[in-house]
């Protein structure tokens, strides 16, 4: 039976790059797919043309291509990703971090029941959404570095250095829209604590996803891939 040639397996590499696919792990998944499709043609076929059997391999992925593929693929990594950050959320409710867990909430919580509470909301506040601001500037360009490093897009780093924290950014972003909370809404014990919980979950989230898994990124791809160590 006729098996495919290193050219030709690097064609199909640059077929699927052509068609919109830019990551090397959902290349390398559709390639595979695309060689053994191909080599099961020429079973049947053995007189096509690499590119009829290519062609026609492609074919069976209906009208939109590969994107579907891609769509799913992003969607499973992304839950993924998800996974790796309720791991890390929950290691801040264990010993010994859970001291730093419990001092971040009282330190939030006397603040908001202090005299000033609206000050120190807003202050707190606005210093997440600088930091947020300026780790997304940093991550960015952490991220091109990389891929000049080794010239391959992987989804998973794509979506920890330039994805991460995107929705609490969007929430820092909303800051303005929240001038009705005043001194007097600090009042309300309930509103205090509820405030503190959040704040406190809230920062260790933006840690999480803007710091800590960046700095895990090199572990957290070798352990999805087993070919990023290659």
């Amino acid at each position: 039976m006729k098996k495919l040639s290193k050219d030709q397996i690097q064609n199909l590499y640059t077929f699927t790059r052509n068609h919109y696919v830019y990551h090397y792990d959902l290349q390398t998944e559709l390639v595979d797919h695309l060689a053994n499709d191909i080599e099961a043609i020429w079973k049947d076929q053995p007189n096509l043309s690499f590119t009829e059997a290519r062609d026609q391999s492609f074919k069976k992925f209906g009208v939109f291509g590969f994107m579907d593929v891609v769509e799913q693929r992003q969607k499973a990594m992304n839950k993924k990703y998800l996974k790796y950050l309720w791991f890390e959320a929950k290691q801040w409710f264990t010993i010994p971090k859970i001291i730093i867990t419990l001092t971040l909430f009282l330190g939030f919580y006397l603040s908001f029941k202090s005299s000033i509470a609206n000050y120190f909301f807003w202050a707190y506040y606005i210093i997440m959404a600088v930091w947020c601001f300026i780790r997304v500037v940093s991550l960015n360009r952490v991220f091109t570095k990389r891929k000049k490093l080794n010239n391959k897009k992987w989804l998973l780093e794509e979506i920890i250095f330039k994805q991460a924290g995107g929705t609490g950014l969007v929430l820092v972003s909303q800051l303005p829209t929240w001038h009705n909370i005043t001194q007097d809404s600090f009042v309300n014990g309930y509103f205090v604590l509820s405030v503190s919980i959040f704040t406190t979950l809230f920062f260790i989230w933006l840690f999480i996803s803007y710091q800590l898994l960046p700095d895990k990124a090199e572990e957290l791809l070798k352990t999805t891939y087993p070919e990023y160590s290659l």
